[in-house]
């Protein structure tokens, strides 16, 4: 595998990755397009056939009901509750204070000309919830509370049968309107279309495996999706300040999470990036989830050796990475040179873990380059911006000759016929 076009002269892989996360993407579309035509006609029976068959559950009901919500809210550990509830207050105030950047908007550009846009929860919202290995209890956090703060109706959380049942009381201290025990790509299936018992809704957030990913993305259109994530990511930028012991422990941090999580260090110093590679191998040697992070670094880990400065920033660009550390003399600084990236952790006391779990920004990112484009989830993927327009008869007077002239180059008839009659019946000055 070569550096990206255009870096060849100016990077070097001290260590490089194995394998290509998009090469080795499994081909799922055709199984969950069948799972969602299924889930489609069939509705819940089909939803219980796939509960039985990839989850081994077997349900009476999926809803889970207001007693058993409150009852797994009960067997939490006092502090485990503590600590998920000071999650949710820390990712409940920054959404507040993103909320409030989000303005609506009247202007009057030209004399009688009103135009503007307002600011709409989104009616119905489905938050995925993944069960994965690990009970992830900041995962309701990030799809649910950011939901409720926007002002949607109604919030529905979707999570695996199987999943530690502290994740129920999460989507319940979340805030979670309905809660299902549902997963993979039925989940999808079943808030996109609804049925019997799940109602549909009209956007889907939330991360998840391959399939739950395949299924957002073969749902969109009709219901909108926050985004398509692939596996983790983490990148860290150093100079030759960074610290290979912090380096090392972070990438691992992250690796853990899955082998197919790509993680990286992009540094101007060759001693920084061959310390951080002894360093990775040495912690590796007693780490408790090494099975993991140890393929994961073996197979997508990565250390790149830049040039200079300008070279660093370029590759960190290309890469996108869906978290972004900056361990460098004067890491805001260097943050502002940084433009593609999920989120940005400045300094080495920003550790991804902080934000994985309870400072308030959202773990929910973009993946495999699509930081190029986009943000992470936030408030605002909960509301839409929509537009309006009102003109008095001075406004008309200015838009519709050219709305006429326009519309009759362009051979529309009924475009300028409309833009015509109005015109023609403005009240004309005694």
């Amino acid at each position: 595998m070569n550096a990206p076009l255009g870096f060849e002269s100016r990077t070097l892989y001290i260590k490089q990755p194995e394998r290509d996360q998009i090469a080795d993407s499994s081909d799922v579309a055709g199984l969950v397009a069948k799972v969602l035509a299924d889930v489609r006609a069939n509705g819940d029976a089909a939803v219980a056939r796939y509960s039985r068959e990839f989850d081994k559950a077997d349900l009476d009901q999926f809803e889970v009901s207001a007693a058993d919500r409150a009852a797994a809210v009960d067997e939490l550990d006092p502090q485990t509750r503590a600590d998920t509830e000071f999650a949710i207050e820390n990712v409940r105030r920054f959404a507040q204070a993103q909320l409030g950047t989000i303005l609506p908007l009247e202007v009057e550009p030209l004399p009688g000309l009103h135009l503007g846009h307002r600011v709409i929860p989104i009616q119905r919202v489905g938050a995925y919830v993944p069960g994965g290995r690990f009970p992830l209890l900041s995962a309701p956090i990030m799809t649910i509370v950011p939901g409720k703060v926007a002002g949607c109706d109604e919030v529905v959380a979707c999570l695996p049968p199987n999943a530690h049942r502290a994740m129920i009381a999460g989507c319940h201290l979340s805030g979670a309107d309905r809660i299902f025990r549902i997963g993979g790509a039925q989940a999808i299936a079943a808030m996109a279309f609804g049925t019997e018992t799940v109602p549909s809704v009209d956007k889907i957030m939330g991360p998840g495996n391959a399939f739950v990913n395949e299924a957002k993305r073969q749902v969109f259109g009709p219901v909108g999706i926050d985004q398509l994530a692939g596996p983790s990511e983490i990148f860290i930028v150093a100079d030759s300040t960074g610290d290979p012991e912090l380096i090392a422990t972070d990438l691992l941090g992250q690796a853990e999470h899955d082998v197919r999580t790509r993680v990286g260090l992009i540094t101007t110093d060759r001693s920084l990036a061959e310390a951080t590679v002894r360093e990775v191998a040495r912690q590796l040697e007693t780490l408790a989830t090494a099975a993991v992070a140890g393929q994961s670094w073996r197979d997508y880990g990565e250390v790149v050796l830049c040039e200079d400065e300008a070279a660093m920033i370029a590759y960190s660009d290309h890469v996108a990475a869906e978290h972004l550390q900056v361990h460098t003399a004067d890491p805001h600084a260097f943050s502002h040179k940084l433009r593609n990236y999920g989120s940005l952790f400045i300094g080495e006391n920003a550790s991804v873990v902080y934000s994985d779990k309870n400072v308030g920004t959202n773990h929910t990112l973009p993946t495999m380059g699509a930081g190029r484009y986009t943000g992470g989830l936030w408030v605002g993927s909960y509301v839409k911006i929509a537009t309006h327009q009102w003109l008095d008869e001075s406004a008309v007077a200015q838009v519709a000759p050219p709305a006429i002239r326009q519309s009759g180059s362009e051979g529309l008839e009924g475009h300028q016929k409309a833009a015509a009659i109005r015109f023609d019946r403005l009240r004309v000055p005694a």
